[in-house]
């Protein structure tokens, strides 16, 4: 996806309780690509503008997938926690 349907389909997946300004998403874009988590390329959108699109990469693949099973463990620790009070 190019950037501003990213940041769409994110608020668009969390029924709108993230709302993802462009001053934060292409700069956190920015760092991902030099992490080499995600590679970009200049392509035209369905309304003939240029724009970069963006796709995991392997590394990127792993690091989600890591952080993925990371955030399950603490989620699940603080529901824990939350269900106790």
């Amino acid at each position: 996806m190019h950037g501003y349907a990213i940041g769409r389909r994110i608020q668009s997946v969390s029924q709108e309780v993230f709302q993802i300004n462009q001053g934060s998403l292409y700069p956190a874009l920015h760092r991902l690509e030099r992490e080499d988590w995600i590679d970009s390329e200049w392509r035209e959108t369905e309304t003939n503008r240029r724009a970069k699109y963006y796709r995991l990469t392997t590394k990127g693949r792993r690091k989600l997938d890591q952080d993925q099973a990371n955030w399950d463990r603490v989620s699940a620790a603080i529901n824990r926690i939350l269900r106790m009070a």
